[in-house]
């Protein structure tokens, strides 16, 4: 997307999963959760939520503050009130302190079958080599039937928690009652059998009897008629729009937006499909089409700039992308792909720019690797070879690369002045790279 950069999530626990970030798609979603987030009494600004690059429907936490949902689950939500009502459940998991009992519970799990095992040993060697193996089995199903139903009861209880959140914050339910309905009309559409018994075997319950539990609860809210925000829901079309423009291939785009169709999240997919398709002047005629319906929006103004930048036209993409910059004051994602921008035009009197807004785009959002990146350009270009050395440490420890994290990191710490803020994180990246190799080779 605009800029959508994606990248490995090497210092989470999702970290085989790669997230995709964009400033109007995180702008978005953090001002759908706001109102929950305040709602389940936690504070807004140490809650995250993370767009994870999967086309399945789900959503998760796993530690922390952090909610990641899927780019599957946003195309798939019809409404930003239904991906709200995710977004309340997954709340529900972390004030609940769910995924350290989650931990727990496995901990548990894996005892009794151990424990099974050992009595399984016991019986073998008195020669019930039959007793053995039922001892094995029972202990496998005990612990699988204990771990499974603590989870479905989990699941239970944060759906009833993200109602509250919902009812507290004044929004509507509707959508947390049409999204899990959409799930069992899938589930009945895949041949997932919706008995008790099949329920038995599941992590979640079913999404039948979730809307069952939930529904007169919701219902019976003072919110539950409470009309969808008109502004948001736009918001949330155009988001969508453009998240499957970037992602799906340029065909399916074209048949699920026809040029018939002229409206914003249209056009916004159709700009990403020409650009992928490589047809510049068409995709350029898109985000101007775009621009016409509103000449000051930083996002088209970004993706304008994107498509110029990406078609080999640095210097056409800086005006647009320049002021969309100016317009968010210095948004970190978009203000890396203004400096990206300048360093591209290779014209050395753009540096000075270009490192005062690298700069600004760093302080602010430090886990930006591109960003990271292109300072580190800025830097080597002057000749400054500690700093670039740093910057590409910061880089590469967040992309999961110790080794040369480590590398770069001690030899920026060389050749920088003693006590300065730069040589104390050279330290500091040291430190954390020589930790995470040092764990890497005692768990193997």
């Amino acid at each position: 997307m605009a800029l959508l950069a994606s990248f490995v999530l090497a210092i989470q626990p999702v970290a085989a999963q790669s997230i995709l970030r964009d400033a109007e798609t995180e702008a978005l979603l953090a001002d759908m959760a706001r109102p929950l987030i305040e709602a389940s009494e936690l504070e807004p600004e140490n809650v995250e939520i993370v767009v994870i690059n999967d086309p399945s429907i789900n959503a998760f936490v796993a530690g922390g503050q952090v909610v990641y949902v899927h780019a599957g689950l946003i195309n798939a939500a019809e409404t930003a009130n239904e991906v709200q009502g995710v977004i309340a459940h997954e709340l529900g998991h972390i004030t609940a302190g769910h995924v350290v009992r989650f931990e727990e519970r496995t901990r548990s799990a894996q005892g009794i079958t151990i424990l099974s095992l050992l009595l399984g040993v016991g019986a073998a060697l008195a020669g019930a080599g039959d007793a053995a193996m039922g001892a094995i089995m029972a202990g496998q199903q005990a612990a699988m039937g204990s771990f499974l139903s603590f989870n479905r009861n989990q699941e239970a209880a944060t759906d009833q928690a993200g109602a509250r959140y919902l009812s507290g914050a004044g929004i509507s339910g509707r959508g947390m009652i049409s999204f899990f309905e959409r799930l069992r009309n899938m589930e009945i559409r895949r041949g997932y059998s919706q008995s008790d018994e099949a329920a038995y075997g599941r992590t979640h319950p079913l999404a039948g009897d979730r809307v069952q539990l939930l529904r007169d609860q919701l219902r019976a809210d003072a919110a539950w008629d409470a009309a969808d925000d008109p502004e948001l829901q736009d918001r949330f079309l155009a988001v969508r729009a453009k998240l499957f423009g970037y992602l799906a291939e340029p065909e399916r785009t074209f048949q699920q937006y026809p040029e018939s169709d002229t409206s914003v999240p249209a056009m916004y997919a159709r700009a990403y499909a020409y650009h992928k398709d490589a047809q510049v002047e068409r995709a350029v005629a898109e985000t101007d089409a775009l621009l016409a319906t509103d000449p000051d929006n930083p996002y088209f103004l970004e993706l304008k700039g994107q498509v110029l930048l990406e078609s080999g036209r640095p210097e056409d993409a800086l005006k647009p992308l320049r002021r969309a910059t100016d317009i968010t004051r210095n948004q970190p994602l978009i203000a890396g792909m203004f400096g990206h921008a300048l360093i591209a035009t290779e014209d050395e009197e753009n540096y000075d720019e270009a490192e005062q807004v690298l700069r600004a785009a760093v302080g602010r959002d430090r886990l930006n690797p591109f960003a990271w990146y292109q300072l580190g350009v800025v830097y080597a270009a002057r000749g400054d070879m500690p700093r670039a050395r740093l910057a590409s440490a910061e880089q590469q420890v967040m992309s999961g690369r110790y080794p040369e994290a480590l590398r770069n990191a001690q030899a920026a710490e060389a050749g920088l002045e003693v006590g300065t803020p730069d040589w104390i994180r050279a330290q500091d990246i040291a430190l954390q790279a020589r930790s995470e190799l040092e764990r890497i080779r005692d768990s193997r």
